[in-house]
């Protein structure tokens, strides 16, 4: 027996002694495990369809073979796919931005003030919205923010500020904005929560040191706790950059109308439009890969880059 074997062995034997010793934890994960495997990886066989002219009720082996013709159909005869990516990136992107900046700063606020009693209360109350499910948010959203009896309008109308109510809810313009405060709102305690945890690990040294340099609260927060959360944000960024073209599905059925569609259908929406809707299982699927493709492609783009300018990666 050779060197190479006896060291294949002795690492198999090394890799069941470490299994067995964290039986325990891997028991404990193996639901998740299981889960994600089920239902999202033993699916992916399913993708064939994108290929081939299915119909409901036919067994997918005996439907004809049609290649690339579904793929061709969304990006070469037709211009859908042009404003599905605007309004997916853009509102996407804005999400995303404004989301872990947003938290970033409500962190490095809450962090600064000195009632330790009255903090945990904000932080209790901003991480409630993230328990609400849309169609709540829905329903607050639209007794606030209806252009007939919204609190909003009626009390702006009252006052005299505007003659008529602004449709906040069905107006275009507004769409992309409103969609991105609602996730704010809705998001703010929970991203809050990854930094307040980043703050707590910068060591209290730092502060002490700048302290002792001098430094006031300004010169803290923009010399030590800020660049003590950059690597916190930058791997945010990384992980949800594969999200980009992965919309809240829940909010835009809810929040898309016929006014403002045009400005909230996404690449989510037109794939539930085909697939479910229209019955058209191929061509959905279809789109649904080229999008999974450009998700994979984004995250390792992102990663680069990030690698090069800043020098944080995830890989």
């Amino acid at each position: 027996m050779n060197q190479v074997e006896v060291t294949s062995k002795h690492n198999i034997k090394f890799l069941f002694k470490q299994l067995y010793k964290q039986k325990y934890l891997f028991l404990m994960v193996s639901p998740a495990v299981l889960f994600v495997l089920v239902f999202n990886y033993s699916t992916l066989g399913g993708w064939i369809i994108a290929f081939k002219d299915y119909k409901i009720g036919l067994d997918i082996r005996e439907s004809a073979w049609v290649g690339l013709h579904n793929f061709k159909s969304f990006l070469f005869t037709n211009d859908d796919y042009i404003y599905l990516i605007r309004n997916t990136l853009m509102m996407n992107f804005g999400i995303l931005i404004v989301s872990l900046g947003g938290a970033m700063l409500f962190a490095i606020l809450l962090n600064e003030l000195k009632s330790r009693h009255f903090t945990k209360f904000v932080q209790t109350a901003s991480f409630f919205p993230f328990f609400i499910s849309w169609v709540i948010v829905y329903s607050i959203s639209s007794s606030l923010l209806s252009v007939s009896n919204g609190v909003f309008n009626e009390t702006l109308i009252r006052w005299g500020i505007l003659e008529n109510g602004i449709n906040l809810l069905g107006d275009p313009k507004y769409a992309w904005g409103l969609a991105i405060f609602i996730n704010l709102w809705k998001t703010l305690g929970y991203n809050g929560v990854i930094f307040i945890a980043a703050i707590a690990s910068i060591s209290p040294e730092l502060y002490e040191a700048a302290e002792i340099d001098g430094a006031n609260r300004w010169h803290k927060i923009k010399y030590v706790t800020i660049p003590g959360l950059m690597t916190t944000l930058v791997v945010l960024l990384i992980l949800n950059s594969g999200w980009i073209l992965n919309s809240n599905w829940d909010m835009y059925f809810l929040f898309t109308n016929s006014m403002n569609w045009e400005k909230m259908e996404v690449l989510d929406m037109y794939i539930y439009k085909y697939g479910l809707k229209l019955t058209n299982y191929p061509y959905a699927t279809a789109v649904g890969i080229l999008k999974s493709i450009v998700s994979i492609l984004l995250i390792f783009s992102v990663n680069k880059l990030s690698k090069k300018t800043t020098g944080k990666s995830i890989m």
